[in-house]
């Protein structure tokens, strides 16, 4: 068996050399294969070269990059020199770059194009051990000049290979590969920092093996299977999703989470799997409503029918089935009786709207579409449900950085809704309350876990290691949960993120939160309150549903800032609020929105959004403190 991910590469590649491992796209946009044995080759060959410029076993070095087929060449042929890799996307900021090469003590770094080069630069002088750069482009004469003044030793991805490919060492990589083990450290991932300082997280190959052990078979993912991929692959997700293909023998498709580019990729490539984060389901969503606005009276009559109807015969199928979340004890033949004459009765109707509406919807995932996995975040509980209205499916999972990251996924076979599945194989979970006592089944507490998959510690941070995790190994996730009686897990927020008003009452924002996003004129939103005597939020307006409103109720704007700060869209933001957060859809009374304010411009990645599109509340509180001051 596989000790390291490059053994486990290698393994697979000679079982089946001339399957595809990679689709990107050539100068013109079209989509080019290569194979296993290729692939091998290439890692082989650039191995070698990176053995000429110094990489010796234990070094770390930074990959600063997005997603492209040479990343995973130098990924590979890292890992297989002992070596651990510390990646960052392009859109990482001079500070952030400049943090964790220092930090890791980066000798060498690997980066996509000259843009990068230009940060490393700008700080030169804070990344003392840095002596040598990899440009996966090739740089101007201007950049190779500045670099060599700056004490760097300049390559280009394309003279690194060729300089591995003249060395002609046969066996080489194989031979370096053979050394490794479980327990060495792989990458250092430095997490996104939704709450402030980027952590170095220390995985091992080990970590990563674990799921890629069992978690092809539970998903059960077949050679020649296509996945798309448009996640940053310096994120955890992206990076096991990667050796999840690599291991059952799939092909990585390489596109962008662009919503045209995204949608023609997946004509051109038919993909069997679609790997992303909730933004982008939901995004999806987004798009599928957008288009019935724009449609005639009679089709949008006809979409919002079926699409009831498809909640309904889902939600007597999923009891039917035992799909359903038991946080209480249930009779099964109780729940069967109830719900089978409903599911058999509403089955025509729901299939009459697959064939009229849902089919034209599935389309444009690809006539090969399995299934979708969400994951870095939890999919809201509208969007959940759409998908399983039409009959699509998402395999919701759950996991952090710190275990490198898959903990749960909803089963292919059997997907209970609201859950992340159940935490699987060789994986110990428990739910505990604020002083650290056991809860049992059906009761909210804190999640903690242990098993194969979670971390080594934070790099040279012992002090925030011991803060997470236990001597004996549990991981404090810091998320709250249920667990079902039957095993699998609900995530219901994150402990740190509950507000506590003055009264005493514990809020969780996240499902006020989803539940207001639910309303076709909210795209973002963010509850406050904490150690106040009432809730208020921040609302972001979908921009075109409310300039359509706008447009139809003949509300004079001149632009779409004059527009969001009128007495009718603020009484049209209260209405929705009301209705959506009321006791007759399962609030409280203190969990009621008071006070609100508008906000003309959406959240970004890098300021209110982490690289995840979770958000950084600390960023929001820090950014609008005006507007959070004068609503309380």
């Amino acid at each position: 068996m596989a000790e390291t991910i490059p053994q486990m590469f290698i393994e697979v590649a000679e079982v089946q050399p001339q399957v595809d491992a990679q689709l990107s796209k050539d100068e013109n946009g079209i989509f080019r294969p290569r194979s296993y044995a290729e692939l091998l080759r290439d890692i082989e060959i650039f191995s070698v070269g990176l053995a000429t410029l110094g990489l010796e076993r234990g070094g770390k070095v930074g990959l600063i990059s997005d997603n492209r087929k040479e990343w995973l060449v130098a990924d590979l042929a890292i890992l297989g020199l002992g070596g651990a890799d510390v990646p960052r996307g392009c859109d990482a900021t001079i500070q952030e770059i400049t943090y964790i090469l220092a930090f890791s003590e980066c000798g060498l770094a690997i980066l996509e194009n000259e843009k990068q080069l230009r940060k490393i630069l700008e700080t030169r002088s804070e990344m003392p051990l840095l002596k040598s750069l990899i440009l996966f482009d090739e740089p101007g004469e201007a950049a190779a000049v500045e670099a060599a003044e700056a004490g760097l030793e300049l390559h280009n991805y394309a003279g690194v290979y060729a300089a591995g490919k003249k060395a002609e060492k046969p066996g080489f990589f194989r031979s370096e590969a053979a050394k490794g083990t479980r327990g060495d450290l792989a990458t250092l991932i430095y997490t996104s920092g939704t709450t402030g300082e980027p952590k170095g997280v220390m995985l091992s190959h080990g970590n990563f093996l674990h799921q890629t052990d069992y978690l092809p078979a539970l998903m059960e993912l077949r050679a020649k299977d296509i996945f798309l991929s448009v996640l940053p692959i310096w994120h955890s997700f992206e990076r096991i999703v990667q050796y999840l293909i690599l291991k059952g023998g799939g092909t990585i498709a390489y596109s962008k989470p662009i919503g045209s580019i995204l949608l023609a990729d997946m004509a051109a490539v038919q993909p069997h799997w679609f790997p992303s984060v909730p933004r982008i389901w939901e995004s999806v969503k987004d798009g599928v409503y957008k288009s019935m606005r724009q449609a005639s009276p009679l089709v949008r009559g006809l979409f919002g029918f079926f699409v009831g109807v498809g909640k309904s015969y889902a939600y007597f199928r999923n009891h039917l089935l035992g799909l359903i979340p038991d946080f209480k004890r249930r009779s099964r033949p109780l729940e069967i009786a109830m719900s089978i004459i409903p599911f058999i009765l509403l089955f025509p109707l729901w299939k009459l709207g697959d064939i009229l509406v849902f089919k034209k919807v599935k389309a444009k995932l690809g006539r090969n579409f399995i299934a979708g996995v969400s994951g870095g975040g939890a999919l809201p509980v509208a969007v959940d449900r759409f998908f399983d209205a039409i009959g699509v499916l998402i395999l919701e999972g759950y996991g952090l950085t710190e275990t490198a990251p898959v903990l749960g996924i909803r089963l292919r076979r059997h997907p209970v809704q609201g859950t992340v599945g159940p935490i699987h194989r060789g994986t110990e979970i428990r739910i505990v309350d604020d002083q650290g006592g056991i809860l049992p089944a059906g009761r909210k507490g804190i999640i903690q876990v242990r098993g194969p998959q979670v971390m080594l510690g934070y790099y040279k941070r012992p002090d925030l290691t011991s803060r997470i995790m236990t001597q004996d190994g549990w991981l404090d996730t810091g998320d709250l949960g249920i667990l079902t009686f039957h095993g699998e897990l609900r995530i219901t927020g994150r402990a740190k993120d509950t507000i506590v008003l003055r009264g005493g009452e514990n809020v969780e924002p996240a499902p006020i939160e989803q539940r207001l996003c639910e309303s076709p004129y909210i795209l973002q939103a963010v509850v406050l309150g904490q150690d106040e005597k009432y809730l208020a939020a921040l609302i972001v307006p979908r921009q075109d549903s409310l300039t359509v409103w706008a447009e139809e109720n003949e509300v004079p704007f001149n632009d779409y800032e004059a527009l969001v700060q009128q007495p009718e869209v603020r009484e049209l933001i209260d209405g929705e609020i009301s209705g959506l957060i009321a006791p007759k859809a399962g609030f409280k009374a203190f969990e009621r929105i008071f006070k609100f304010d508008i906000l003309p411009e959406a959240f970004q990645q890098g300021r209110e959004l982490s690289a995840k599109q979770e958000l950084k509340r600390h960023a929001v509180n820090e950014l609008y403190k005006k507007q959070i001051q004068a609503m309380f």
